[in-house]
């Protein structure tokens, strides 16, 4: 008896996620920024903003202002692992700044009508 596939993910998911992808590693942060909804939430944990007390970046503006902060940095973004579940996505990337500092991430990904409704981010770097 073969493995079987539980769940395949809608392509447009795939998509997206793929999409995401070649935003993240061209830094390109209007392309990263078209994929939210109006009303999306991103929430941020790392050692700044512990879980009790994220930083929580509320709507289109905010989030097009965060993106365009961190695609203006001098570093490069790797995604390494995607998955797709339904309407939720995920991912990890590896950051490097030019002075040599590493960062990860992961990030989860929740939409609705194709768009990113909810997206929480845990990142940690080199001190």
């Amino acid at each position: 008896m073969g493995r079987r596939r539980l769940y395949q993910a809608p392509e447009a998911a795939l998509g997206i996620l793929a999409a995401i992808k070649k935003a993240i590693e061209g830094r390109d942060g209007k392309m990263l920024s078209s994929f939210y909804a109006d009303d999306a939430l991103v929430r941020v944990i790392d050692r700044n903003n512990p879980p009790s007390k994220p930083r929580e970046i509320r709507e289109l503006a905010a989030i097009t202002t965060f993106w365009d902060d961190i695609c203006s940095r001098a570093m490069t973004h790797k995604v390494d692992t995607t998955i797709a579940d339904g309407d939720n996505l995920a991912f990890t990337q590896v950051c490097a700044y030019s002075d040599g500092t590493k960062a990860f991430c992961a990030a989860m990904l929740e939409l609705k009508n194709g768009r990113i409704a909810r997206q929480t981010v845990v990142q940690a770097w080199d001190e």
